[in-house]
Order: C-alpha cells, then structure tokens, then sequence
C-alpha cells in the first residue's frame, strides 16, 4: 500500500516457508541500501526522514522502503539496474518410478481395404524328384466294343520336306543295255605287243564295208549234207492251161518271180538279225558279228543260237581272215563253233560235220593236261586248243 510522498514496496507472500521469508528480508536489505545511497546523493535541503513500514498479512507482506520528504525529488527507477549472471543449469534429478499402465483403449474402426498387390516373379524350376518304385503292373482289361468307324478326316497338311538320306548300298548289277552303234574304222596300225587286259569299252558305229576281195581257189567238194526235213505242203495251184499259151508263159514267170522274192525275204530276215550285232564282216554269203560280251563256250554258244546264228565256223582262209581281223580290233580271242568233245583229237562243227578248214598254230592241238576241247583264234589268225570252261570274246556267223 502507497501513501502520499513514499515509495511503497509491496509483495504478496505465500507464507509457505523459511526460503521465502528469507528472500524477502534480503530484497528488503537491498532496498534500504539503495534508498541511504540516493539520499545522500541528493542537495542538502531538510533531512529526509526514513520511514520503514512493515505490514503483515496471513498471505502477503508490504515494506516501505524510504519516503523523502514531500517535497523532495523522485527516486530513480530501478528498471536501469544490471541484470545479475544467470544462474548455472541445475542437474538433472532422478528419474521417478514408472507409472502403472492405464486400462486398453477401445479398439478403433477398420481402415480401408488395400489395394492388391503386384504378382511377384516366377521363382525357378525346382529340381526333379527322384523316380518313385514302379507300381505292380495292372490285370489285363477285357476287350472293349468295337466302335463304329469314324468319318473320313480331312487331309492334313503337307509335312516338312525331311534331310536328304543316306546313299544307299550299291545295288545288283541291271540288265545289259541295247548295243551301241559301231565306230567307223580307224587305219590299220602296226602290230603291238600285247598289253594289259583293259577295261571294256563301248562299242563303235559300224564302219563301211570294204572291197570285196579275189575269189579264192575252189575248194574240195565236201561230203554229203544230212536229208533235210521235208517242207510243208504248199497251197494247191490254179489249173493250168492246156498247152504253152501265154497265159501259161506268164504264170511261170510269176512263179519264179515268188521264189525270188522268198529269197529276198530269206536273206532280208537274216540281215534284220546281224543288225542286233553291229560291226562285223561279210565273206561272200556269210556275216561275221560280236556284240563284245565274253563268256565261256556253253554261254556263247546259247547267245549265237538264240540271235539266230552260231558260233563262227570258217570253212575258207577268206572267213578265217574275217575272224582274225575282229579279233586284231577288239584285241580278244574267240571260241569257234568247232571241238572234239565227242571224241579227243577229231574235231567237227557244232552240226557234227568234220572240218574242212584249219589253221593251226605249230604244235597245235596237243590237248593240253587232257582239257582242252574248245579252238580260239589269235591275233595273227592261228587256232589253238583250248579249255572251254576260259571266258573268250563271243562271235557269231549268219
């Protein structure tokens, strides 16, 4: 409480303990000092009396500090006092016991749904199990029914076109081909040694017939041929006119004309068979032709007669030379359809008939080791006897 003239302090206490009541007298203390430090700094006029209240309440207290006199000068704030050091930090004290738990909450509303999440990567393969024992195996069911037949399905398409194979093994050997056309002949060349047994080569065109050489000597009439069979009946002739009329005349002409032409006909024929021989010699009515296939003497033989000739058996040097020529082209020996099968050391043709020709080489035939009963002709167009079982070039005569 402020009376007139005086500075009154008050301040309202708690009266809850000594420390406070101590700081109070010590505020108090300070007060004073600071009201005589004040008075004496100030004129010197009338002493100013110092007046200390003290007021006392059951909750607060007032001191009056000093009074001047009433009409003396204001005091100075104390606002422009200093401001005394902060005080240091105290230490932090103990931590207290902890607290006993409250009861649970209530439990709160659902959040929302989450949204689905993303499907993860597919983990690697695991590895195989191993193979679990084999089961018993099973009774045989009973046959089922059997069902209707299904309807035609459509064609599929057409698969891939699969790898090449494999060659496969070389297969039999074919057929024997046509017979190629004869070369034309070359210039006859000086004899050579004989060589090495080449390989067989392909046939040539046939070349131009030659010259036709000089007649050679006659030779010694030979025996009687074998009776012929007897022809067939021919067709019965138209009846003839009485006497040498013309008409008559003319059917004879016509007749002989007819036998004429069978012999063309005849000849013709064997012509049409030599052709499936090309390349050969003709001597005078006969025809001497190879194919170049070699065999022995049973296979020739069959292969001449089923070609509708025989075996080449010449009867003359001018046949022999024929043979020898085919024989200097091809640089092969040939058998001849001449042996002494049926009785050693007389040879005959393959009609029974003795020969009327040879040309043996010196020493020849000796029957050598008692096997041989077949002739070949060399290069310089001598015979040899010789085993008919050898493989010699075929040649046949039409």
């Amino acid at each position: 409480m402020q009376k007139k003239g005086k500075f009154l302090a008050s301040r309202d206490c708690d009266g809850s303990g000594g420390k406070e009541e101590l700081s109070n007298y010590q505020t108090m203390l300070v007060l004073v000092i600071f009201c005589v430090l004040i008075w004496q700094a100030s004129p010197a006029t009338a002493p100013v009396p110092v007046q200390v209240v003290q007021s006392w309440d059951q909750n607060a207290c007032s001191l009056v500090v000093c009074g001047p006199s009433e009409k003396g000068l204001p005091g100075r704030d104390g606002r422009d006092g200093f401001q005394g050091p902060k005080g240091e930090k105290g230490e932090q004290g103990l931590q207290g016991p902890r607290g006993i738990p409250g009861p649970p909450g209530k439990l709160g509303p659902a959040g929302p749904v989450g949204q689905e999440g993303i499907q993860g990567e597919k983990g690697p393969k695991g590895d195989a199990g191993e193979m679990g024992p084999q089961g018993i195996q099973g009774l045989k069911g009973p046959p089922g029914s059997l069902g209707p037949t299904g309807s035609k399905g459509d064609t599929g398409p057409q698969g891939e076109r699969g790898t090449k194979g494999e060659i496969g093994l070389k297969g039999a050997t074919g057929a024997q081909g046509p017979q190629g056309q004869t070369g034309a002949p070359g210039p006859k060349g000086n004899q050579g040694p004989v060589g090495e047994k080449g390989a067989k080569g392909d046939i040539g065109a046939r070349g131009l017939q030659g010259a036709t050489g000089p007649q050679g000597p006659v030779g010694k009439t030979g025996p009687p041929g074998s009776k012929g069979e007897k022809g067939s009946l021919g067709e019965k002739g138209t009846k003839g006119d009485s006497g040498l009329s013309e008409v008559n005349l003319m059917k004879r002409q016509v007749t002989a004309l007819e036998g004429q032409l069978k012999a063309l006909q005849a000849s013709f024929s064997k012509y049409q068979k030599v052709a499936a021989f090309p390349g050969g010699r003709i001597v005078g009515n006969k025809v001497f032709v190879t194919s170049g296939y070699e065999g022995n003497f049973d296979d020739l033989k069959q292969r001449c007669q089923q070609a509708g000739g025989q075996l080449a058996s010449p009867r003359n040097a001018a046949e022999n030379t024929a043979v020898q020529e085919i024989v200097v082209q091809y640089k092969k020996s040939v058998f001849l359809g001449v042996t002494d099968i049926q009785t050693e050391g007389r040879f005959k043709y393959l009609n029974g008939e003795a020969i009327v020709y040879s040309n043996w080489n010196t020493g020849e035939p000796n029957n050598d080791k008692r096997q041989e009963n077949c002739v070949e002709v060399y290069s310089n167009g001598k015979w040899n006897d010789k085993s008919c079982g050898e493989r010699r070039l075929m040649l046949c005569e039409f």
